[in-house]
């Protein structure tokens, strides 16, 4: 009769309300960060500064499927069970890892690394061979200073609707590159959360195992092609037309190499009285 009604756990909404969290803390170092060394630095510069920043964004993700390696060894009750008692191992179907902890590591270990922030100062002191107008914050000002000159009634303040609609989603080409970012990612995080998985049934290899293949092989390519991407950039310094075709050929170029996945399985496992017969 226990049987009959699973328990319910509401551990579900500790973890949404974790990441909806981690992800309002995170979503300003990208626009914000960018927008910062852009105003502080060489133009020239700029690609490689901005590569380094993707580089170690993807270098996150590597040591995450590292320590989910580590962690997925140790068994989830670890610190409340003797383990001594274990008599199941992570080879084993029923084995469950300490999932948990990889959240309090990486919880505390962002917290630490978000202290130094707070020492950044305001603004910095631009290079003398920048060009002020070439900068964001030049563009910003002289915008500012040409609309007041036009205009100096004060206007009334637009509707999030009129913005949208106007400057975001009536621009073509931003519209275009958000719909090309959100095709990007959607398969790249498809790939990541499907693929340990996969070399699981396929392979019958351990969660620990596939999460350390995973780390190993997958993410370190992507930063290193995200880095050598912006020192091609700024070696021939490219424009935005070059910079397109650029990213054009090498997104084509991943994709037909992607193709190559289709080839890559085992054979079905023979299973008594479905493939093979019981003789």
């Amino acid at each position: 009769a226990g049987c009959e009604k699973e328990p319910s756990s509401y551990m579900w909404i500790y973890i949404l309300l974790g990441n909806m969290l981690r992800g309002i803390g995170e979503t300003p170092i990208t626009p914000l960060g960018i927008s910062y060394l852009d105003d502080f630095a060489k133009e020239e510069n700029v690609p490689v500064y901005v590569a380094c920043l993707h580089t170690i964004a993807m270098m996150g993700p590597m040591f995450g499927f590292l320590l989910g390696s580590l962690c997925a060894k140790l068994y989830v009750d670890i610190g409340f069970v003797d383990s001594g008692s274990i008599t199941i191992t992570p080879q084993d179907s029923r084995w469950v890892g300490a999932w948990w902890l990889g959240f309090l590591i990486g919880g505390a270990t962002s917290f630490l690394s978000a202290i130094p922030f707070c020492f950044l100062p305001k603004s910095l002191k631009k290079p003398e061979e920048a060009n002020k107008d070439k900068t964001s914050h030049g563009l910003l000002e002289s915008t500012g200073a040409m609309k007041n000159k036009l205009s100096p009634e004060k206007k009334k303040p637009r509707k999030w609707s009129a913005m949208l609609k106007g400057k975001l989603l009536g621009n073509r080409m931003y519209f275009t590159f958000l719909c090309c970012s959100l095709l990007q990612f959607s398969g790249f995080i498809g790939f990541l959360t499907y693929k340990p998985k996969y070399m699981e049934q396929q392979y019958g290899q351990s969660t620990s195992k596939s999460n350390f293949l995973i780390g190993v092989t997958s993410l370190p390519p992507v930063g290193l092609g995200i880095f050598l991407g912006g020192l091609i950039m700024k070696k021939y310094k490219m424009s935005i037309i070059g910079a397109t075709k650029f990213s054009f050929i090498m997104s084509f170029l991943s994709y037909v190499i992607s193709l190559l996945h289709f080839f890559v399985g085992c054979d079905n496992y023979s299973v008594a009285g479905m493939t093979v017969s019981y003789q």
